[in-house]
């Protein structure tokens, strides 16, 4: 029997209920991810500058290195994977190559922005859109490239912060009609705004709720009563990781040892069930005696 593709399997865990989507910033986060129960994880540009490059969110990263880093990430889950593509690497003819790539890796929805390079934050001021003309002849492209016709399309548009909520509810309106499934509003001012813009756009909708941006933090329900289809966390973990990383490192130069932090750490045991240590050593075993118990 053949497996339904990663896209499938987004769209209709989605028909069912809003879901949330935790942002993972390597392969291993990934796979505590899919272990706590989430239905899909999130490969954030901001995420993989900061966390893999120590660089700004400013369109650094290259093809290449994203789609290698959704493969590390697909290969060692089984939950769809939700991939941002930034500005999607160039113009439309670009678009379908980064389609193409990110599809291969293993992404189950490929996310384009309406930025122009150089890109900022999307909850920075001083952000600059390309024409809605471009944007959409990307979205014809990147529809046009995908092999599967599951995988997702997911327009993000920043003209809140730039046009005003009408423009960025025409945008998302325009975007749709050239190719776009769903449609990601970035840096709306308040929950009256997202309610205002899920009743405007007829499509599943993306809210990002990522912290110490201009959105408030909606809770789950709420953005499920308001219609959303998804809601990213797409720095939150490795903010966290930072955060005790930074704490740890002040413990171990205070004190020259690590015993007070211990109890905050993952066990040998815990890492080793999450990677599959066991699985590897039983392989490894049975090449070596040809699959008898000697």
């Amino acid at each position: 029997m053949t497996r339904e593709s990663a896209g499938k399997r987004l769209r209709d865990t989605v028909a069912e209920s809003t879901i949330q989507v935790p942002g993972a910033f390597n392969a291993l986060v990934a796979r505590l991810i899919e272990k706590s129960g989430f239905d899909a994880a999130y490969l954030s540009g901001a995420a993989l500058s900061a966390g893999t490059l120590a660089l700004p969110d400013v369109g650094l990263f290259t093809l290449t290195e994203l789609a290698q880093q959704t493969a590390y990430l697909t290969r060692r889950i089984d939950i769809p994977l939700i991939v941002d593509a930034d500005t999607g690497f160039g113009e439309a003819v670009n678009v379908e190559r980064t389609i193409i790539e990110l599809e291969a890796a293993g992404a189950a929805a490929i996310q384009i922005e309406d930025q122009v390079l150089p890109k900022r934050c999307g909850h920075l001021s001083g952000k600059s859109l390309v024409e809605t003309s471009d944007m959409c002849a990307k979205l014809r492209a990147a529809a046009a490239a995908r092999d599967d016709v599951d995988l997702v399309i997911l327009a993000r548009t920043d003209a809140r912060g730039v046009e005003g909520l009408d423009a960025a509810i025409e945008r998302a309106r325009r975007y749709l009609d050239a190719g776009a499934d769903w449609i990601f509003p970035e840096a709306l001012a308040d929950a009256g705004e997202f309610d205002q813009f899920a009743s405007a756009v007829d499509a599943p909708l993306v809210a990002n709720m990522t912290e110490f941006g201009k959105s408030p933090l909606l809770s789950l329900d709420e953005l499920a009563d308001m219609g959303y289809a998804a809601v990213l966390y797409p720095v939150t973990l490795m903010r966290t990781a930072m955060k005790a990383v930074e704490a740890a490192l002040a413990v171990i130069g205070a004190e020259g040892i690590q015993t007070d932090v211990i109890d905050l750490m993952q066990s040998r045991q815990e890492l080793y069930d999450l990677i599959g240590y066991s699985d590897y050593e039983a392989r490894d075993r049975e090449y070596f005696t040809g699959g008898t118990s000697d």
